[in-house]
């Protein structure tokens, strides 16, 4: 016990790890039943990609918690430094709820151009299509992310949240808003990735479905749409907004990615995935 006192980064990620493993055994507690009686398509329990989709889990429950924390923190103070106080500031005196509505639609802006820019700029989708690399889309598809992916589109919701006040870097739990916002995205995520054939009604349009996302994550039809996590309104303003009365008939995408973990952490850094194979895999998938 003393040795471990000794190194609290070990301890920090010894604790992590057992709370993702409780935070993993609640999501298959709460969707794999869903899944398995109310599924767009019936698979196994253990489908193609399953254990990949795990792998990603466990990565990206550690790996951006090391590296978000102290970019986000520069980022921050250089915002803060950069513009004066009444911009930064404005949002400190709201209520923490108003605060989080503010903060919950500021955010979405910022996650809304930066998922959109992952799919565009050849360079960001290469990280991206490791996302869309899964043929069968279930709630744990939504953890199947490149770190750098990941890290990147959180920074461009939180750089906004910081520039517009509703997240500073100093006062009273100066990381509540942001991890809240975060925390709020992840959640959503996972259900709109789940295999669940559950539609929203006239609430679609306030709110992402699974069929929204679905129609995001289509191997061929409708692509380059449904960018937004929560809020489909962005993808009304911005003109990607797709969401018919059916299913797609596919997922996927045509960039070449290996199946593996390993293979697909490694592979965006390499010079096998041209720039030509990259905007092939953009035009093919979503």
């Amino acid at each position: 016990m003393e040795s471990l006192a000794s190194h609290p980064e070990v301890v920090r990620l010894l604790m992590e790890g057992a709370r993702s493993c409780i935070w993993l055994a609640i999501m298959f507690a709460v969707f794999a039943p869903l899944e398995h009686f109310f599924a767009v398509r019936p698979v196994k329990l253990f489908y193609k990609g399953w254990s990949t989709n795990l792998g990603w889990y466990f990565i990206n429950s550690l790996v951006p918690i090391f590296l978000l924390g102290p970019i986000s923190a520069l980022i921050a103070l250089t915002i803060h430094t950069i513009l004066p106080g009444s911009v930064t500031g404005a949002a400190a005196g709201l209520p923490l709820w108003a605060r989080m509505v503010g903060a919950m639609a500021v955010g979405e802006i910022g996650f809304y151009w930066g998922h959109r820019w992952s799919h565009e700029i050849p360079l960001l989708w290469r990280f991206h299509a490791v996302h869309h690399s899964a043929e069968t889309i279930s709630f744990l598809v939504n953890t199947r992310a490149h770190p750098v992916d990941l890290v990147f589109s959180r920074l461009c919701g939180l750089t906004l949240l910081y520039a517009t006040g509703f997240a500073a870097p100093v006062g009273d739990h100066p990381s509540l808003v942001p991890a809240l916002v975060l925390f709020a995205g992840s959640m959503w995520s996972y259900f709109i990735h789940a295999n669940l054939r559950w539609r929203l009604g006239p609430f679609e349009e306030v709110l992402s479905s699974p069929a929204f996302h679905h129609w995001h994550h289509t191997y061929e039809d409708h692509k380059d749409h449904n960018y937004a996590t929560m809020l489909p309104v962005m993808d009304r303003i911005f003109g990607t907004f797709y969401l018919p009365k059916q299913w797609p008939a596919e997922y996927g995408t045509a960039t070449p990615m290996p199946r593996d973990v390993i293979g697909q952490m490694v592979e965006p850094f390499l010079p096998s995935l041209t720039t030509s194979d990259a905007k092939t895999g953009i035009s093919s998938s979503t």
